[in-house]
């Protein structure tokens, strides 16, 4: 038969083998904490994405501006200008 020492042992042994529903709840707010995180870094990423893709894509019509600029010159000039 078991006596108080068996029984105070397996309480024990259960007590660390299974979860308890305030470890699940931890658990669950952990995973929540995370998925925050998660979602606000994901969301820094796309700010940062799409200010550089604009940047680039002024850059380029600088750049196209530019071009053209030098053309002209090269026309007024009377030079070919090879690339």
């Amino acid at each position: 038969m078991l006596d108080d020492k068996d029984i105070q042992k397996i309480i024990e042994a259960e007590q660390r083998v299974f979860a308890t529903k305030e470890d699940l709840e931890k658990m669950k707010e952990d995973l929540r904490k995370d998925f925050f995180n998660l979602i606000t870094s994901v969301d820094n990423y796309a700010v940062k994405a799409d200010n550089y893709f604009q940047e680039m894509i002024v850059l380029t019509h600088k750049v196209d501006r530019h071009e053209k600029w030098i053309l002209q010159l090269a026309e007024k000039l009377g030079l070919k200008l090879e690339y």
